[in-house]
Formats: C-alpha cells, sequence, structure tokens
C-alpha cells in the first residue's frame, strides 16, 4: 500500500484498474498550503498494477493541471518502490484559452495538445520569465510504502516475512484450473457469517475475463471455507497491525500544563473479519513554561488566514487567535492576538478597452494659415475591470489659405528745403515701403507729404532781376561754401568724396523727390566710427501740379 498526498476513497474498477483516487481540488491553486494540512489517501497495487496516474486541475484556471503518468512503484529489480517525490510543474490542456487564472472560459477550436506551461508563453502569464528561465515547481507528491502483502513485485524477497508471505500466497492460490480459462485475482475475503463461536462461512469471488477453450469447461468463481466469529478461531486471526505513530502534535497550552496528541492508522485488518480494538489516538500531559507569571495568558492556537485582500498583485491577509485565559492578576494579555503579512495575489491584467466611435474633427484652431484640430472618443467599459491605456484625443495639423499680410513702411524722413528761395513754395518728407501688401492684406499709405513754405517776399520789377540772380548766385556760394565747412566740421578724421549728382526725380509731376549721396573715401586713425559715416540728402522736385 502506498500513500500519498491526497485524500481519495478506494475504489474497485474491473481488473485494468484497481483503485481510483478522487480527491477536492486545490482552490486557488496559488495559495501555499501547509505541509501539515496536504491531503493524503492509501492506495493498493499488486504484481499487475503496479502504475500510478493522477491528475488535478490549477483552480481557477483556463484548463492547467499538475499530475503524474504511469508512475512504476515496481523497481528496475522488481522490488517495490519505498519513496518517491516529485515536483511537479504545469500543463496546459488544450481546450481552453486564457494566459492568467482567471481568464474568462474561452474553448480552444479547434483543441490542442496537451503541453507544458513555459515562461515565455504570455507576459501576462503568473509563470512568465523575460528571461526565459524554468518554471518553479507548484506543488509535490510524496508517495510513500507502509505496508507489503501477499504477493510481492520482486522475484527475491527482501527478508523471511515476505518469504512465508509468498509461500502462503501461492499455497492458497494453487488449484486445477485449465490454462484456457483466464480469471482477475481473487476478492478479499468476506467477513464471517457467524458472529459468535458457531461456524460459520466466508467468501470470495473472482471473475471469468476469458474462455480460449469452449470445449473445456471452466470452474467456479466463488470460493467458500470454514469459519467462526471474531476471536473464537484456532489461529490467531484477530491480530490488527498498525502503523508507527505519528509524531505528537502541539502542547494544547503556551504556558503552563496542558494536552498533547498523536494518532496511527490501521495497517491492516484481522483475517477474520473482526474488529480492530487497538486505539488510533493517544493522548500525554505536557507542560510548556513551568515558571508562568500571574501575568502569563494562554491562547489558542492561530486561525487560517483570511482571504487575501487584494484578487490581483499584492494585497495583504489577516489571521487571529483567542485569549483562553486571562493572566490571573487581572493585567492584559501581552501576546499578540492577530497577525497580517503580504500576500501575492496572480498578475493583474488589463482588459480589452470598450470605447465608442471618434468624434467629429473640431474646427481649426486658427482662422488663417497653420493650426491643429481634435478629435475625442469615450471609455465605455467600468474602470474597476481594469485601467485603460488606448487614445482618448487626437490631435492633428490642419492649414487654411494664407493670412493677409498689410502693407509696411518705413519711419518719415526729415523735411526738405523750401523748393524757393523767396516767396511761396513748399517742403516734403517721404518714407520707403518695406514691405508690399499680400494676400488681400491693406494698401499702402501715402509714401510722400508736402506743406507749404514761405521764406520773404521776392522784390518785383525788371531792374531788379539782375540784382535777384546775383543775389542768389551770392547765396548759393555761400551755402556751398557752408556745406564743405559743415562737412569739415560733422567729418573730423575723415576724408569725404564729394556729392554725388542728384538722382532722377521719382515723379514727372506732383511733387517727387531727389537724393545724393557723400560717402567716406578714407578714416584716419584717429577718427570715431560714430563721426565719420556717409551721408544723404533730399529735395523736392516736379512740384507743378500734374
Amino acid at each position: 500500500m502506498h500513500r500519498s498526498l491526497v485524500h481519495w476513497p478506494s475504489l474497485l474498477l474491473g481488473d485494468d484498474v484497481l483503485t481510483v483516487i478522487k480527491a477536492k481540488a486545490q482552490w486557488p491553486a496559488w495559495q501555499p498550503l501547509n505541509v501539515r494540512a496536504a491531503p493524503s489517501a492509501e492506495f493498493s497495487v499488486d504484481r499487475t498494477r503496479h502504475l500510478m496516474s493522477f491528475l488535478t486541475m490549477l483552480g481557477p484556471s483556463p484548463d492547467w493541471n499538475v499530475g503524474l503518468s504511469s508512475e512504476d512503484l515496481c523497481t528496475k529489480e522488481c522490488g517495490w518502490v519505498q519513496r518517491v517525490i516529485q515536483d511537479m510543474i504545469p500543463w496546459d490542456a488544450g481546450t481552453d484559452n486564457g494566459v492568467t487564472y482567471e481568464s474568462p472560459n474561452k474553448p480552444t477550436v479547434p483543441q490542442e495538445k496537451i503541453r507544458p506551461l513555459t515562461s515565455l508563453d504570455h507576459p501576462q502569464s503568473p509563470f512568465y520569465d523575460p528571461e526565459g528561465g524554468p518554471i518553479t515547481g507548484v506543488a509535490r507528491v510524496v508517495v510513500e510504502r507502509i505496508a507489503r502483502k501477499g504477493e510481492q513485485c520482486n522475484i527475491v524477497p527482501d527478508n523471511v516475512d515476505d518469504i512465508v508471505a509468498d509461500i502462503a500466497q501461492e499455497e492458497k492460490e494453487e488449484d486445477d484450473t485449465p490454462e484456457t480459462c483466464i480469471y482477475s485475482n481473487w476478492s478479499p475475503w468476506s467477513a464471517c457469517s457467524s458472529s459468535t463461536c458457531d461456524k460459520g462461512k466466508r467468501m470470495r469471488q473472482r471473475m471469468l475475463k476469458a474462455q480460449l477453450d469452449l470445449s473445456v469447461s471452466c470452474p467456479h468463481t466463488q470460493d467458500f471455507e470454514p469459519c467462526m466469529g471474531p476471536g473464537c478461531s484456532d489461529e490467531d486471526g484477530s491480530t490488527c497491525m498498525m502503523s508507527e505513530w505519528i509524531s505528537w502534535s502541539p502542547c494544547s497550552m503556551s504556558c503552563g500544563m496542558g494536552v498533547r496528541s498523536r494518532e496511527r492508522y490501521v495497517k491492516q485488518f484481522p483475517e477474520d473479519g473482526s474488529i480492530c480494538t487497538l486505539p488510533t489516538e493517544e493522548t500525554d500531559k505536557c507542560v510548556v513554561n513551568e515558571d508562568c507569571s500571574p501575568s502569563s495568558c494562554l491562547v489558542t492556537e492561530w486561525g487560517d488566514w483570511d482571504v487575501c485582500s487584494a484578487t490581483c498583485g499584492l494585497g495583504m491577509k489577516r489571521r487571529q487567535r483567542l485569549v483562553k485565559m486571562p493572566p490571573s492578576d487581572g493585567s492584559l494579555c501581552s501576546m499578540e492576538v492577530a497577525e497580517v503579512e503580504k500576500c501575492m495575489m496572480p498578475e493583474c491584467h488589463t482588459i480589452p478597452c470598450m470605447l465608442s466611435p471618434w468624434s467629429d474633427w473640431s474646427d481649426c484652431s486658427v482662422t488663417c494659415g497653420k493650426g491643429t484640430r481634435t478629435r475625442q472618443r469615450m471609455l465605455k467599459s467600468p474602470v474597476e475591470l481594469g485601467e485603460c491605456t488606448e487614445d482618448l484625443e487626437q490631435l492633428e495639423k490642419c492649414m487654411l489659405p494664407e493670412c493677409p499680410t498689410d502693407c509696411m513702411v518705413s519711419e518719415w524722413s526729415e523735411w526738405s528745403e523750401c523748393n524757393k528761395s523767396c516767396g511761396k513754395g513748399h517742403v516734403i518728407r517721404t518714407r520707403m515701403v518695406k514691405l508690399e501688401p499680400q494676400f488681400g492684406g491693406n494698401s499702402c499709405p501715402e509714401t510722400v507729404q508736402r506743406k507749404k513754405c514761405k521764406i520773404r517776399k521776392c522784390n518785383r520789377g525788371a531792374g531788379g532781376s539782375d540784382e535777384r540772380k546775383k543775389r542768389r548766385e551770392d547765396r548759393e556760394k555761400r551755402r556751398s561754401k557752408q556745406s564743405r565747412d559743415d562737412t569739415a566740421q560733422e567729418h573730423p578724421g575723415c576724408k569725404m568724396r564729394p556729392w554725388s549728382g542728384w538722382t532722377d526725380c521719382t515723379k514727372p509731376c506732383g511733387g517727387g523727390i531727389q537724393e545724393r549721396f557723400m560717402t567716406v573715401k578714407k578714416r584716419f586713425k584717429s577718427s570715431q566710427f560714430a563721426s565719420c559715416k556717409d551721408r544723404k540728402e533730399i529735395r523736392a522736385c516736379n512740384v507743378h501740379p500734374c
């Protein structure tokens, strides 16, 4: 018989399967299980049926599982295996889609072959490793031989008891069964029909699996033998075979006198069908901390951990214990009655976002030239289902016709000299167009302005014309000499080129302007740049009306 870490009741099914084990699933599978709380069960193997298989789901999950397939409990030397310890990794059955424990149910069509999960299957998998390392085992099964009875797997028995058991089995099973009749093994003997020391009988049976020669009859499939009630057999058939005692439990008290217990189980029931009366549990007194003070208190064992506070990712869990006996001096119990620790659930995963259609594009942010426009959409899925990383707004450039450009002009120049040496005349000033209007911009304003000027009255009469001409020439000479003097004074340390000629008039009539220039020919070392520079003069021309 062997014991594993899953507790399932035994069930006989025909001849190909000796024992079927059924267990409660570990749920949730990612929560560690204390070894002391691990379930266990017992099952039997024999010479022809010594392969063990089991499968358990990892719940909740799409179709993940762990298990063993055809684990041979018979050694290569035909002896029985004493102990098997196997760490297991998760497998994918290929029937359902999903990458996390809590993925929604969605069948895989067509179904895929069963395969081991890997650490690179999906970034949201709880087993994901970006470096592609091996998956750490998620479960461990321990199978241990606890008893041997009847036929053995080994050819050479281990000890005298094995030899006696084998001989007794062979003597018991010798019969006149023809080789053409194929039977199953005999079932165990039933309980005796008599519950007293009167003679009764007990029965065992077997199944006829095949009859190779119909002309040869096959013997009976039931076998009977006399028996008496429990304790009445001539031989000691009421002996129980018990296991060794399992280790003591913790003391029931954390301070002072308490009780501890230990258990054992029946390895083999009496062959006469009687009830085993040997005790399977034993208790004993125990003392913890004999020097308990009046301020000491007694507490219970810790309770189970509460469910993790988070359904995914990192959370907290809590467990409690109660005060069984407060301190005798009336003080408060100093022992902790609550513990909190972290718990790690499967990695949180995002879900596909449920989004509304995009809205129409907004108007361009400008009325002319280059700008931007936007459009939006709404998140329709609840926030608690996961964070949505999709964009809810989009921005793009837009281009409208070029913006109008207004005309740009310079500042006004200084007023020119009066165009008359006597009588009524006029002076002008001008400005330049720096940027012509474009794309329907405002046109350019006037670039020439004129106003009246009056120097003095002119002398009338013919006799005075020569005199006026002479005075005008003298005035021009004085003005030219003054201009040369001004040039020398305004340009110390400079040698200037003479004035250029006047440019053509900008208008044939209505008042235009002319310009002339004086440029620097040589700048002496003692001169300053600010006082030695080019000059320009303007004057009115063609002032007569058009």
